[in-house]
């Protein structure tokens, strides 16, 4: 764990102690399990998010894509008797698509990852109201699925199983991040794009790869998150999703500018989230200030970090500037030698 990390993991326990002390409830098994469920739904997503940030992109689609990927896997198995087996195979390859789309505009056409997953976020949630003609898109009376059900929304030895799923998930990206050359890549992508180009990386393909990581995650989250609903309306369905997950990967410590982060950062970051929306229910606070209250953290918690980087940025060019100088005056010091006098 870095510096981050270890900073993130004290506020945590911190907001954690101070709304257990108010409100007992927040400690107890039930509200952990609840709070442990919404951790795995999203922290899936803000990892595909992570991937695009780390190479100084943005993903802001993640919603309407949860949305669209959401109606048409809930309508394929309900409506149309799809497997859910292959029903999961057909959103991911959507999503794979889209991912693959968003990266093609980027980095061939040079267009702004912004512009382009706009675009993206408008376009997609418009799909989604005409696929269902803008109503509510559910299960019928009666329908089960319990092996489905059990894998998205059920428990393993009390856990919820989104949450195991996240962890599995988080296991494999930490490996793929941080112990490979892809990773490597990444984080050169991310740095310095140009210099990761003239070094031999096919930089082209980094990215657009980061954007397919994105949005395959993204629909294993909107298949978790469709399951838990029950029912889908497009309209509304999965509104500010990207800004949790690019909240908890800024406040895990991935910057914007690309090259920075770690997965262990992104799952701190969407603990601290999903702490601070039973902040809001435990200390009755009214819940129209819940996203002022995440606002203010999350700005405060950034603020803090670039404070804190310039601050040991500062430090370390003044360590520079002193090593000269006593590199410089050690061998004269050791040239020295006390003269003798004679009588």
């Amino acid at each position: 764990m870095t510096k981050k990390d270890i900073g993130l993991l004290i506020l945590i326990i911190v907001v954690g102690a101070i709304v257990a002390s108010v409100n007992p409830r927040f400690l107890r098994v039930e509200n952990i399990a609840n709070t442990a469920n919404t951790i795995g739904m999203f922290g899936i997503s803000a990892l595909g998010q992570a991937f695009v940030i780390i190479t100084a992109g943005i993903e802001l689609s993640v919603g309407s894509v949860i949305a669209l990927t959401g109606v048409l896997f809930v309508d394929l198995i309900s409506n149309r008797g799809v497997p859910w087996e292959i029903a999961l195979l057909i959103v991911l390859a959507l999503g794979a698509f889209i991912g693959l789309f968003h990266g093609l505009l980027i980095t061939r056409l040079k267009m702004q990852p912004f512009i382009v997953t706009l675009c993206g976020l408008l376009f997609y949630r418009g799909i989604a109201r005409f696929y269902t003609g803008d109503s509510t898109a559910g299960f019928g009376f009666g329908q089960s699925f319990p092996d489905l059900e059990f894998l998205a929304a059920g428990r393993s030895f009390g856990v919820p199983n989104t949450f195991i799923a996240l962890i599995i998930i988080a296991a494999i990206m930490w490996v793929v991040l941080h112990r490979s050359i892809y990773g490597r890549y990444l984080y050169a992508v991310g740095k310095n794009e140009e210099a990761a180009r003239y070094s031999g990386i096919k930089t082209g393909i980094i990215i657009v790869s980061a954007y397919v990581v994105c949005q395959m995650l993204t629909v294993i989250s909107s298949v978790y998150f469709a399951m838990y609903t029950r029912s889908i309306a497009p309209s509304a369905h999965g509104n500010f999703y990207e800004l949790y997950a690019i909240a908890a990967a800024v406040l895990g410590g991935f910057s914007l500018r690309g090259g920075e982060g770690s997965i262990i950062g992104v799952l701190l970051g969407v603990v601290l989230l999903q702490e601070l929306q039973n902040l809001v229910i435990f200390l009755n606070i009214p819940s129209s200030l819940n996203y002022a209250i995440m606002g203010g953290v999350i700005l405060l918690g950034v603020l803090a970090d670039q404070q804190f980087g310039a601050f040991r940025e500062r430090r370390r060019i003044a360590e520079a500037a002193r090593q000269p100088s006593q590199a410089e005056s050690t061998p004269a010091d050791q040239q020295r030698r006390p003269q003798s006098t004679s009588s």
